[in-house]
């Protein structure tokens, strides 16, 4: 197994060929955030967007966006080839992307009465996951633009994840049944 320092990680640029081949095999999944407010989150979740190959990431309300440090370096660099687009509030986009990809299946991640277990979803694509702000989660307006809600299950203390633990659970579980 290829082991790299952080600094390392941090100066990885692939070569123009290599881009090419990534974008070519990006998946027609997309990732909303919802006002997610931590940057260390939005950066972890470009680096998760890359290793799921997400077509783009969709940045809502009070969510930063890159150039910002430390996105650019939890995210190591990820930002520089993964798609994202900047939206006043996440209800906007979504209608910007149901717009522009017919029949997208729409699921968010969060804890609601209306909720389903994210195992039990029949994913198919074209897919956007959408997450939510760290405290208050998915706002209510986004929820309705929704297909389903996708709930994780609590078994200890804790009532919930953080906010890319979350999300990388149900990537991959879609991943895994597409």
């Amino acid at each position: 197994m290829l082991k790299l320092k952080a600094a390392e990680l941090r100066n990885t640029i692939p070569s123009k060929e290599h881009l090419d081949e990534i974008k070519k095999n990006r998946r027609d999944i997309y990732f909303v955030l919802d006002n997610v407010l931590d940057t260390y989150n939005v950066g972890g979740i470009f680096r998760l967007a890359d290793a799921i190959g997400v077509s783009k990431v969709f940045l809502c309300g009070e969510t930063e966006t890159p150039p910002n440090p430390r996105i650019k370096k939890a995210s190591i660099n990820t930002t520089e080839w993964v798609a994202w687009q900047y939206f006043a509030d996440a209800k906007t986009a979504i209608s910007n992307i149901k717009n522009q990809i017919p029949k997208i299946q729409i699921i968010a991640v969060e804890q609601n009465k209306a909720s389903v277990p994210y195992a039990q979803i029949d994913y198919r694509l074209p897919l956007a996951l959408v997450v939510g702000n760290e405290t208050t989660g998915v706002s209510k307006e986004t929820l309705k633009k929704c297909d389903f809600i996708a709930e994780i299950p609590m078994w200890g203390v804790n009532r919930s994840l953080n906010v890319i633990i979350s999300l990388g659970i149900v990537s991959y579980e879609a991943v895994k049944k597409l």
